[in-house]
């Protein structure tokens, strides 16, 4: 059989653009390298599976060409994919972040209603059949592996990137594209944790608090974040820490990570809350004012790494000692050595240049019939369910640029043929 589309890649991206297509009719071979398909549906979100958020835009997205992501989310937006989940049987509820989960809780749930569609739409689902090469062929392309090989009008490549190689992203996807002749943007881990050498954060392992995190290139401001953000044994996490790890990895030249452990007040705003508690009570230990807006034993570190006595009370504090608590306080210099890397990282940042693919359709501009899905792609989001809405959105605007080029290829046969 010569399918009209083979895909490689059974994970969100992969089974999104096979049931479409099969969904218009179109015969689809599905191959996956692993034993079984959608590993990191599975393990998102605490095994939970962050469908979606209540609010996507180009603006939650890292891409050297942003302006192709506007165009795919313009096609299948989040209220989209809640419809066609809802079609498939699933309930996604929102959190009062934003978040959209299935109502079960369950990544299974997400993952098994994808899955009995792709059987319910004829789609032919095959795993542990690693792909290592592709060649085009007077039909199409050839798909090959170690003991296989197909035939397809078209291919689609929804192999992932480079994060969590466990669940199979190890980077054949880039492979199979470069031997086209496709570019790379640099591919760094995106949503992974820092670490860090300071042995005094790290015995903060357990602490979380919200904060904002801004990164400082060359002295200048280059990205910043706010949200929830965790100490760890080997450094931060969180997705404050998450969020800001693919701009540290990637920025150039000196650079720098400070926190705002207060994210209520600024510098002026602290100076003018402390300025008027040290009037009206003046005996306050400075311990007691500071466990008020932080974690104890993070008020414990500021106090050793200022080296002010918190025993002191607030009319004890002088002018230049408060401007230094207030400074540690919203302006404490991260100690960041790097980042865990793919094995803990949630995306890929980088991946195939998108100058070379139709923004439409995600067809390659140099191999016609080759389209693209997902992660492989130079687009990463920041956490919150936007990875898996590009995954969902991308898989779609492949499928009905396929159904629209086997409809235009059946009406020239028509028209040919009188």
């Amino acid at each position: 059989m010569i399918y009209d589309v083979a895909i490689v890649g059974a994970g969100a991206a992969g089974l999104m653009t096979a049931i479409r297509a099969a969904q218009g009719g179109l015969r689809v071979l599905l191959l996956e390298g692993q034993q079984k398909p959608g590993a990191k549906i599975l393990m998102s979100g605490g095994n939970r599976c962050n469908v979606t958020n209540r609010s996507v835009s180009e603006k939650d997205f890292n891409s050297e060409k942003i302006i192709y992501v506007r165009h795919i989310l313009k096609s299948f937006g989040n209220t989209d994919t809640i419809k066609f989940f809802k079609d498939l049987g699933v309930e996604l509820i929102p959190e009062f972040t934003g978040k959209y989960f299935p109502s079960t809780n369950s990544g299974k749930t997400i993952l098994n209603a994808l899955l009995n569609k792709v059987e319910s739409e004829g789609v032919t689902l095959l795993c542990d059949y690693k792909v290592k090469a592709l060649a085009s062929h007077i039909n199409g392309f050839q798909v090959k592996g170690d003991q296989f090989h197909f035939e397809a009008k078209n291919i689609v490549l929804t192999t992932g990137g480079l994060s969590y190689p466990s669940t199979g992203s190890d980077g054949m996807g880039y492979r199979l594209a470069q031997s086209f002749g496709h570019s790379m943007v640099e591919t760094v881990p995106a949503l992974t944790p820092l670490t860090t050498d300071d042995k005094d954060l790290k015995s903060l392992s357990g602490i979380t608090l919200e904060a904002q995190l801004t990164l400082l290139v060359d002295g200048k401001k280059h990205f910043s974040c706010r949200g929830s953000f965790l100490f760890t044994h080997f450094g931060y996490s969180g997705p404050a820490a998450l969020n800001i790890s693919r701009h540290w990895t990637k920025a150039q030249g000196p650079k720098q990570i400070i926190a705002n452990f207060i994210v209520d007040h600024d510098e002026a705003s602290l100076q003018k809350y402390l300025s008027e508690l040290q009037q009206k009570s003046a005996r306050r230990s400075l311990m007691n004012v500071l466990t008020e807006l932080m974690p104890q034993r993070l008020a414990d570190i500021i106090f050793r790494k200022t080296r002010i006595d918190s025993s002191m009370t607030m009319n004890q504090l002088s002018r230049e000692s408060r401007q230094i608590l207030i400074k540690r306080c919203v302006q404490y210099p991260l100690d960041v050595t790097g980042v865990l890397g793919f094995s803990k990282a949630e995306v890929t940042a980088g991946g195939i240049d998108l100058a070379e693919i139709n923004p439409k359709t995600l067809e390659s501009r140099l191999v016609s019939g080759l389209f693209f899905a997902g992660e492989i792609l130079d687009v990463d989001g920041r956490i919150g369910g936007y990875n898996f809405q590009w995954a969902w959105a991308s898989g779609n605007a492949v499928a009905q640029a396929l159904i629209k080029k086997q409809r235009s290829q059946y009406e020239q046969k028509d028209h040919q043929n009188g």
